[in-house]
């Protein structure tokens, strides 16, 4: 019997975030679609006994959890530094971000360890980031360059972009995302206490996201200052703050009255797809993403999408989207307003918007994604 050893530390985060939704889904389909000699064993720092029946109960199929002594920020500094690389012994290891142990073929057990990276933001938007998070990214990428069998992205753009940065030949792959089956409407009645309970706008702009630059949520707020917008509302899905940046204070510099502007904050994979269902348009007015979930989420919704010329966002949609290019500057606010108007008061653009995102949201699945994950590890 082979065994797969399948890092989901992530899930065992304070806030697992878009990495840990990917690990989720990509480890039950790996799971799921395990060749009939291979089985799947989790690998963690150390966890209590609640969180590990937890992990198990998230997982159905899972072999076994097996757990480091060290605790999930002493064990990424140690990864990161070489140490304790051979706590799980050797065999098949794949991580779907960079915490993995990564070492030299000949210090110990022999181990073939994939790796993901999701995007280059410590490159690109190091200020998005603390000081320890981006050194720890870079020196992850560094070990991956050295000792990694594979290095997977979810789109060709972000392996474009990372090969800029070392030269991983022929190891790196692509291996994208999916639409999480988890988000699904509930039944009629709770689709209606939801949207009272949040008291949705018959039409809104959604977006969805930390308010950290590179998402561009303040540019968005400015857009909604626009006369072609002024009576448009937006529903903001994530924390309302991010260091000491907050909606009120992006409304009061944009001239935006912040009634217009609901947060909604963390919300449950129900209440998501009941906003996104609801609303009238899903904007992505990001300066740098490595996929773009979101648009595959309101493409599954039947909602329309507009978002920034960003080259992983423009893989994913496929023209199936309206974009909007970063390279002006001065008038992208101007444009990103012209574009949600055009869909917010144009209903056969949007129609139009809605049957093509529905025709491409089915290219992306998890049981093709996990399917590249096991056929990865045999061509290694």
């Amino acid at each position: 019997m082979v065994t797969l050893n399948f890092i989901v530390d992530q899930l065992t985060a304070e806030v697992p975030g878009g990495i840990g939704r990917y690990t989720e889904n990509l480890a039950r389909e790996v799971i799921r679609r395990a060749p009939h000699d291979c089985d799947v064993a989790g690998i963690t720092s150390f966890v209590s006994d609640e969180q590990r029946s937890a992990l198990l109960d998230r997982l159905p199929g899972l072999e076994s959890v097996r757990m480091s002594r060290l605790n999930r920020k002493m064990l990424s500094q140690a990864w990161r530094r070489g140490m304790f690389t051979n706590s799980f012994g050797g065999g098949l290891f794949h991580s779907p971000s960079l915490l993995a142990p990564l070492r030299p073929l000949e210090s110990g057990d022999p181990a073939q360890v994939v790796v993901t990276i999701h995007d280059i933001v410590p490159w690109t938007h190091p200020e998005t980031l603390t000081p320890n998070g981006v050194r720890w990214h870079k020196a992850m990428l560094k070990r991956a360059w050295q000792y990694a069998a594979a290095v997977v992205t979810p789109t060709h753009a972000v392996a474009e972009q990372v090969a800029e940065l070392h030269d991983f030949g022929d190891r790196l792959r692509v291996i994208p995302g999916a639409a999480s089956p988890d988000i699904q409407l509930p039944d009629e009645a709770a689709q209606h206490d939801i949207a009272q309970r949040f008291q949705l706008p018959e039409t809104f702009i959604l977006a969805i996201g930390t308010l950290e630059p590179r998402k561009g949520i303040d540019r968005l707020i400015q857009a909604l200052a626009q006369p072609r917008l002024q009576d448009a509302q937006l529903v903001h899905v994530g924390p309302e703050g991010w260091g000491e940046v907050d909606l009120s204070s992006l409304c009061a510099a944009a001239g935006v009255d912040r009634s217009r502007v609901r947060n909604l904050g963390y919300v449950s994979d129900a209440e998501l797809a009941v906003v996104l269902d609801r609303a009238t348009v899903l904007c992505m007015p990001s300066l740098d993403e490595g996929f773009g979930l979101p648009i595959l989420e309101a493409f599954k919704a039947g909602t329309p999408v507009v978002h920034t010329d960003v080259p992983a966002l423009m893989e994913v949609s496929q023209g199936a989207s309206l974009h909007v290019g970063l390279g002006d500057e001065a008038t992208f606010v101007e444009r990103l307003s012209i574009a949600l108007s055009n869909v917010l008061g144009d209903s056969e653009l949007r129609e139009t918007l809605t049957l093509a995102g529905q025709d491409r949201q089915p290219i992306y699945s998890w049981a093709y994604s996990a399917d590249l994950v096991w056929q990865l590890h045999a061509d290694l």
